[in-house]
C-alpha cells in the first residue's frame, strides 16, 4: 500500500527519516522551489535531547523541551509530515516501507539518531533505565519519585538502601549533568518532600569505564567536573565497568552496589535498517559515509548525525555524536542535493568545532571553546544562554527561562508528579 495523501509533483522528492537536529535542519533549509520533502518520524514532535535530564529530575515539563513538527512547518507547504516507523529500504525500487505504507523517493536521508547500547548484556537491557527520549526521561522521573514513596514503607535496611541509592553508568555529559541535578535534589528538595527519610543514607554513584569523566572534553574540564561532583556528594568511580544487574544489585568489576535504580548512559548505537547492504555498516550500527554524507555504495542515500560515521584527518574515529555535527552536515547537504540535481560539483563536509559544554549544578559548568577553556559561574551562564537559544519555539524558551529563574530563587519546582499510563 502506498503512503496515502502524498501528492505527486514534478519536483524531486527528498524523504527524511527522523525529526531530530539533523532531520529538522535539513527539512527547514532545503529549497522549496526544487524539492518536495517528506519528513517521517515515530513521534509528532521534535525533542531537545540536551535537556532530557531536567525532565528526569522534575526541573522541566516534557512539553517544554518538545515541539510539534506540524507547528514548525505550518508555513512550508512543500514539507509533508508522516508519523510512521521505517521498516525496510528497497534500494533497487527506490522505495521505503513503513508500518503505514510505502513511499517512492528520489533522495533518502537517514537521520534516526542513536539508541542506547547495552553492549550485549540482556540483564542490563531489561532492568536498567535509559534516557534517550522524552518518554524515557518521564519514566525515569516516575521511577525516582516512586522509589522514595516506597521507601516510606520499607521495613528492611537492605530494601531501604536499594530504594534510596541511585547509580548512573556513563561519565559523559549526560551522566555528569544528571548526577549533578540529582545531588541538588538530594540537598535542597527531597528532604522537604520526604521529612521522614534520612537522606544521609542516600548515595548517588557515577560510574565510568574509562580513567576520566567527559572524554570528549579537555583534561581541565574533566578534572573540574570530577571535583565539582565530589564536593556535591556524588561518589565518582572511574575505570569501573558494570558487569551485571538483577534489578536490586549491581555487579561491578571491583564490587557490588545495592540499588533499584540503574540509569544507563554508557553508550549509544544506531538502529539497524533492513535493506541497506552490509558493507555500509560500521560497528555500533553506524553508516559509513563519505565527505558528502553519502552512504557507502549509494549515490542517492545519505546519513546524517549520530548514525553517520564520517572520518577526517582530525577525526579518524568519526565526529563526536553531538548536535553540532548533525546540524552542520544537514545545512551543507541541503545545498549539495541541489547541486546534484543541477549537475554541479558537491562540497565536502568538514566539521567545524564550536566547542562543548556540560553543566554540573547551580553556578557550576565546564566549557571548552576553540582556543578558550573556562569553568564555574561564567561557564554555567554561557551554558544556559546557548541551550535556551537552541530550543525550538519562543513559547518554550519563555517557559524554560521562567522555570530556571524560579528554580534559582526557590531551589524548588512543583513538577514532581508521578504520571503513569492508565492500564485497562
Amino acid at each position: 500500500m502506498q503512503l496515502p495523501n502524498i501528492p505527486d509533483t514534478p519536483q524531486k522528492r527528498v524523504v527524511i527519516i527522523g525529526g531530530g537536529f539533523a532531520g529538522l535542519k535539513l527539512a527547514r533549509t532545503i529549497s522549496k522551489k526544487d524539492f518536495q520533502v517528506v519528513l517521517i518520524d515515530k513521534n509528532n514532535y521534535h525533542q531537545f535531547q540536551p535537556l532530557f535530564y531536567q525532565v528526569a529530575t522534575a526541573g522541566l515539563e516534557p512539553s517544554s523541551i518538545s515541539f510539534p513538527l506540524r507547528k514548525i512547518f505550518q508555513k512550508q507547504a512543500h514539507v509533508h509530515i508522516r508519523i510512521a516507523e521505517l521498516q525496510k529500504v528497497n534500494t533497487s525500487a527506490r522505495t521505503i516501507i513503513t508500518n503505514t505504507g510505502e513511499l517512492q523517493y528520489d533522495f533518502l536521508v537517514i537521520a534516526t539518531g542513536a539508541d542506547t547500547n547495552y553492549f550485549g548484556n540482556t540483564n542490563i537491557a531489561s532492568k536498567a533505565l535509559p534516557m534517550k527520549s522524552t518518554s524515557e526521561a518521564l519514566g525515569l522521573r516516575n521511577r525516582i519519585l516512586q522509589n522514595f514513596e516506597d521507601a516510606l514503607s520499607a521495613v528492611f535496611p537492605d530494601e531501604m538502601e536499594s530504594l534510596m541509592n541511585i547509580v548512573l553508568a556513563g561519565g559523559g555529559a549526560t551522566g555528569v549533568e544528571l548526577a549533578g541535578a540529582l545531588a541538588e535534589m538530594k540537598r535542597h528538595v527531597l528532604p522537604k518532600d520526604y521529612p521522614e527519610l534520612d537522606f544521609d543514607r542516600m548515595k548517588i554513584y557515577l560510574l565510568e569505564g574509562s580513567p576520566r569523566l567527559l572524554n570528549a572534553m579537555s583534561d581541565e574540564a574533566s578534572a573540574k567536573a570530577h571535583s565539582y561532583l565530589e564536593k556535591m556528594g556524588v561518589i565518582v568511580k572511574t575505570s569501573t565497568i558494570v558487569k551485571d544487574y538483577d534489578g536490586k544489585r549491581i555487579v561491578l568489576t571491583d564490587g557490588t552496589i545495592r540499588s533499584s535504580t540503574l540509569i544507563w548512559a554508557a553508550g549509544v548505537k544506531g538502529n539497524f535498517i533492513e535493506g541497506i547492504q552490509a558493507e555500509a555498516w560500521s560497528p555500533a550500527n553506524r553508516f559509513k559515509v563519505n565527505r558528502f554524507n553519502q552512504v557507502e555504495g549509494y549515490t542517492n542515500i545519505f546519513a546524517l548525525g549520530d548514525i553517520a560515521l564520517m572520518t577526517e584527518d582530525r577525526y579518524p574515529k568519526g565526529h563526536p555524536q553531538m548536535a553540532q555535527p548533525a546540524i552542520q552536515q544537514a545545512g551543507l547537504l541541503a545545498k549539495n542535493i541541489l547541486r546534484m540535481t543541477k549537475g554541479e560539483k558537491m562540497q565536502e563536509y568538514s566539521y567545524r568545532n564550536l566547542g562543548s559544554m556540560a553543566t554540573v549544578g547551580r553556578n557550576l559548568a565546564v566549557a571548552d571553546l576553540p582556543g578558550f577553556k573556562f569553568q564555574g559561574f561564567f561557564a554555567w551562564v554561557f551554558w544556559l544562554l546557548v541551550h535556551l537559544m537552541s530550543i525550538v519555539g519562543v513559547k518554550n524558551r519563555i517557559f524554560i527561562f521562567l522555570n530556571w529563574c524560579w528554580n534559582y530563587i526557590t531551589y524548588d519546582q512543583s513538577l514532581r508528579l508521578i504520571i503513569k499510563p492508565k492500564i485497562k
